[in-house]
Parts: C-alpha cells; sequence; structure tokens
C-alpha cells in the first residue's frame, strides 16, 4: 500500500538528513523530489501544489531553517499536513436518528460495493447493532446471489426481494421488513452506474429519497486513482454524501485516491478495506495513514489487530512456554494461525516503523508460511506435541502430506529446534515474575 509513494519520500528525507545544514535551497529541491512522488502517485494536480504550498510556507519559516534539527522539524510538518490532506481527525458513522438507520452504498461498477456492503454489515454486528443486508442491485448477473452467499456464511440477514426487479419497490419493502422485525440499521447494495447516466443517477436520486439514509457512503476503488476522484466529485454534486469508503487499499495502489478525495470532494474517508475477507474493514484514521506514509509505521493498529487475534487467549502463558524452552509444534501452528488472523504478512510488517525502507521489504514471500502451516498440519498431534519421534519414515509420510519434500521437513525441524536452543537461553536473562509484561495490552474499548 502507497509503497512508491513512501519509498521516494523516504529517500528525499533521507537526502535532507544528509545535508550539514539545510538552506532553503536544500528545502526547495526537497519539496520539487516530494511534488514530483504525489503525481508519479496519480494524486491530483491541484491538491499537490496546494500541498506543497503548504509544507513550503511552514518549512521556510525562522524557526526551522535555525533548528539543530530541521529534518525533523519537516517531517513534522510532513506529517501533519498529510493528515490534515486526508481528513484531519477520524470520522466514525452516524448511527443516531430513528430505526431503522440507513447505510447508503454507492459508486462506480466494479468498484466492490456488494462485498464492502457485506463488510460493513458484519462490522456493525460486531458493535452489537442488528444489520439487515438489502440487494437493490438488480442489474448485475448474480449480485443479489453474491450478497445472499456472503450474508449467509457470515451470519448476516439478507432482505429476500423476491424476484422484484425495480430497486425502487425493493427499498420500500425492505424498510418495512426491518420496522416490523427489529432490524435498526439497513446496509443498502446499490447499482454501481456511470456519473454521465442520467436515468441511473436518477434511480439513486430516487433510492435516497425513499430511504432517507443517515449515511450516503462512495466507495471508491483505490486503485483507480484519478478516476475515482473524478467520480466522486460528480457523484457529490447529485447526492448528499455523508463518506468514503476506500476498497483495495492492500493492493498495489500508488495511493493517489486516498491522498486527492478528501480535499477533492470535501467528504471524509470513513473506512478502508484492506483485504479480501469480510473482516478485512477498517476505520480509517488519517493520523495513522500520514504516519505510514512518511515510514513512522502504525503501531497502534498493529496492537489492535494483535489484540484481536489474541482475544480470549492466556498470552501469559503462551509467551511462558516460549520463554522457558518449553514451546512446541502443536504451539507454533497456533501462532501461525492467529498471525494469519492479524492480516497479511506484508500489511502487518508494513506497519512497523521504518520496515518500507528496507531493501526487499516489499517482496515478502506469503507461499513460505503457507507450506509451513501445511508441514505442520500433516503432522499428527503427537508428532507436534513431540518432534523427537518423528523418524525416517514419519518424516517421507509428513511430506507427502503436505505437497513438500523432507528436506523441507529436515529444515522446518532443524529451525524449531534452534529456536527453542534460542528461547531457553533468553529465558535465563528475564527477570522472575516478568512473564507477565510479555503479554500483549489488555483490550481497550472500540469506538
Amino acid at each position: 500500500m502507497l509503497e512508491s509513494l513512501t519509498a521516494r519520500l523516504q529517500k528525499t528525507l533521507k537526502n535532507l538528513r544528509g545535508q550539514g545544514q539545510i538552506s532553503e535551497r536544500n528545502i526547495r529541491d526537497g519539496l520539487r523530489e516530494i511534488r514530483l512522488a504525489l503525481l508519479e502517485a496519480d494524486v491530483n494536480l491541484q491538491v499537490a501544489r496546494s500541498f506543497i504550498e503548504r509544507v513550503r510556507e511552514k518549512a521556510m519559516g525562522k524557526e526551522v531553517l535555525d533548528s539543530l534539527t530541521p529534518d525533523q522539524h519537516l517531517v513534522k510538518i510532513l506529517r501533519d499536513e498529510l493528515q490534515a490532506l486526508l481528513g484531519g481527525g477520524q470520522a466514525g458513522l452516524d448511527l443516531s436518528g430513528p430505526s431503522p438507520v440507513v447505510m447508503m452504498l454507492v459508486g462506480l461498477q466494479g468498484s466492490g460495493k456488494t462485498s464492502t456492503a457485506a463488510k460493513l454489515a458484519l462490522m456493525l454486528k460486531t458493535r452489537s447493532r442488528a444489520p439487515l443486508l438489502v440487494p437493490a442491485d438488480v442489474y448485475r448477473p448474480a449480485a443479489i446471489e453474491q450478497l445472499r452467499i456472503l450474508g449467509k456464511d457470515n451470519g448476516v440477514p439478507v432482505f429476500n426481494g423476491k424476484g422484484e426487479a425495480d430497486p425502487r419497490k425493493i427499498s420500500r419493502e425492505a424498510m418495512q421488513h426491518a420496522r416490523s422485525t427489529g432490524f435498526d440499521t439497513l446496509v443498502v447494495d446499490t447499482a454501481g452506474r456511470l456519473h454521465v447516466d442520467e436515468e441511473m443517477m436518477s434511480e439513486v436520486k430516487d433510492l435516497a429519497e425513499i430511504l432517507k439514509p443517515r449515511e450516503v457512503l462512495y466507495v471508491a476503488d483505490a486503485m483507480t486513482g484519478q478516476d475515482a476522484v473524478n467520480s466522486a466529485s460528480a457523484f457529490s454534486q447529485a447526492l448528499p454524501l455523508t463518506g468514503i469508503i476506500l476498497t483495495k487499499l492492500d493492493g498495489d495502489t500508488r495511493g493517489g485516491a486516498a491522498l486527492s478525495i478528501r480535499e477533492s470532494t470535501g467528504v471524509p474517508i470513513k473506512l478502508a478495506a484492506v483485504g479480501e475477507k469480510v473482516k478485512d474493514l477498517e476505520v480509517f484514521h488519517p493520523d495513522r495513514m500520514a504516519s505510514r506514509i512518511i515510514g513512522m509505521g502504525d503501531v497502534l493498529t498493529l496492537i489492535e489487530r494483535a489484540e484481536e487475534a489474541y482475544e480470549g487467549e492466556d498470552t501469559e502463558k503462551v509467551a511462558r512456554a516460549m520463554m522457558q524452552g518449553e514451546f512446541t509444534l502443536e504451539d507454533f501452528r497456533d501462532q501461525l494461525r492467529k498471525l494469519k488472523r492479524m492480516g497479511p504478512l506484508a500489511s502487518i510488517l508494513e506497519m512497523l516503523p521504518g520496515f518500507g525502507a528496507l531493501k526487499g521489504a516489499s517482496d515478502i514471500d506469503e507461499g513460505a508460511l503457507a507450506s509451513t502451516e501445511a508441514l505442520l498440519n500433516s503432522m499428527t498431534r503427537q508428532e507436534r506435541l513431540n518432534p523427537s519421534i518423528i523418524n525416517g519414515s514419519r518424516r517421507r509420510r509428513i511430506a507427502r502430506g503436505s505437497g513438500t519434500h523432507v528436506q523441507d521437513v529436515n529444515k522446518l525441524l532443524k529451525q524449531f529446534v534452534q529456536m527453542r536452543r534460542m528461547m531457553r537461553s533468553m529465558s535465563k536473562k528475564v527477570p522472575k515474575g516478568a512473564w507477565g509484561a510479555l503479554a500483549p495490552p489488555a483490550r481497550r474499548g472500540r469506538p
């Protein structure tokens, strides 16, 4: 996510740090590089110009030029301005008002509205809401069936339109059904449409009039760059947009949409889809995204993901087993599964400060983890608890069962022995009674 932009910004800042003393000329040259980096990331030209002008005005100040650490001042200015560009503070969903509260999703074809509707409904369900998915996309083949499958797989009810072909009628009946059955939130999946299609835009305006949604959320594909910004601007003129959901932020995106769409439309980014799974929808935090873009990482989000993955687990017990060398292959497999629940490995490592600056950091082999888990799954529970019993014939069976080679089994067992030996060595340096400090912090309340 935003890898090329982050790399360019970090290179520019590194060059500035290499100067014995930062002058106005150094700052002008650095800002020129930053402007090129923004344009390469497909940021709107006018947005890039105004951003650079704001940074220049603050960076040329006496406080920065006379500072003993001018590069750190510049980093802070960049971070603050990026945060402002992304929307300043966090903008949450508005769930107030009489029940049922309506969330209407709009946008272009192919932006991911249907899957995003399911993600949003699941998120609301985890917040103790009672959501009902409404399939109002009657034009795309299998759109309604896709929503039904997603709803069934994730325990979210989907309104049955009984073959109705008019989205206006579906919306009215869904509203009546929700009122009579106790659903407090409607998540409406509308058909994708081009903003130049007057007939389709007229239809979505009618839906907004019927449903009177509390939130009209524009679903923007972050990989489309300027197209997403231009379309969002057109939709905001036709509809009372209240927020934006960015999808495919985990893809190979240049980031132009994320950095331009807030300033171009005046509508806040409220949520971001960071993966293909239905649970991969997060609240958008402008401050955290700004920190990630300039290579400062996002430790808060990393902690939150870890808390969710380890919820209800005896983390102190696991930490003690690891440090005392009692950690087994069974424990190792459990930890791998929890790591997978936190999201793709590349996205997790991106949150570590400075990781993006490492050479080859983006070339993470996700397949290696899958191969390791396959090897562990091919073992019996007794073998995972006591690896010393794994002889030659067992190794051949494990290799066949996992689709790997005996050499891979040998390598895994050797690495495990080395890891356990290292843990035993470390345990001697840990003060007695310090095991609790190794466990993740207690879960905080969610907004």
